[in-house]
């Protein structure tokens, strides 16, 4: 299995509903590193696993919707507790659409997977895989 890897950033602000959360039930901020990792069996026909130009560019532009916002603030995400884990499924969704949108050119549709991990600190840091 190939794989390719892009990595960005995002700083958030969240809070979360229920006391086995403890003080981060409380606004808090958190700055999550990014990685998308992109996996398929066979190259493409230019022997890469996904143009990494547009695979970056997709990934920042998916963070700019969340960067510097307060995720309480935003509608989709009412009555969600928008863990490090909740928001990884989130930006696995929109990568997922925009290759399925062939925003990530015709070679993308070769990926059978896609992993995203976001780290908000060196002790920590929570991932979603899933096929496509």
């Amino acid at each position: 299995m190939y794989a390719l890897s892009v990595r960005d950033h995002m700083m958030i602000a969240h809070s979360f509903h229920s006391e086995v959360f403890g003080p981060a039930q409380s606004l808090h901020g958190a700055t999550y590193v990014v990685d998308a990792i992109f996996r398929r069996p066979d190259l493409d026909e230019h022997q890469l696993v996904i143009d990494i130009g547009l695979a970056s560019e997709a990934l920042k532009a998916i963070l700019a919707e969340f960067n510097y916002k307060n995720l309480d603030e935003i509608e989709a995400f009412k009555g969600f507790n928008t863990t490090t884990e909740f928001m990884a499924k989130v930006v696995f969704d929109r990568l997922k659409a925009a290759i399925e949108a062939g925003e990530l050119g015709e070679g993308a549709r070769g990926i059978t997977e896609i992993e995203v991990s976001l780290e908000e600190s060196h002790l920590a840091r929570a991932s979603y895989t899933g096929p496509l």
